[in-house]
């Protein structure tokens, strides 16, 4: 089993971008979006993650333009496996306060 460890909110973002191909500025784009504004990567941010990712294994580049500058990305295998397990931990987090805290909204 891979590492088990709690992600940063930027690299859970990017790798649920890369459940599409997706090149760095539609990333951004895309993490805006779904966080409706309130995540917004710089480029530094990004693209030393992206390299993170990489050498994981949890992303890959995919072939195209090679003097192109807009590189493309995926998830791997490993990438989905890593957001399934961040899954059930936040799912873990979330539902440990709410039996502290008292349950949310509707209950």
């Amino acid at each position: 089993m891979s590492e088990n460890i709690a992600l940063t909110e930027a690299v859970y973002y990017i790798l649920l971008s890369l459940y599409e191909p997706m090149h760095g500025y539609g990333i951004m784009q895309k993490i805006e979006q779904m966080s409706s504004g309130r995540v917004r990567l710089a480029a530094g941010t990004l693209y030393g993650a992206i390299s993170t990712l990489l050498e994981k294994g949890w992303i890959k580049a995919l072939p195209g333009e090679q003097n192109g500058r807009k590189k493309e990305y995926i998830i791997t295998r490993q990438g989905k496996e890593a957001v399934e397990r961040e899954i059930a931990r936040l799912k873990e987090l979330v539902a440990n306060g709410e039996k502290i805290v008292g349950g949310g909204a509707g209950k």
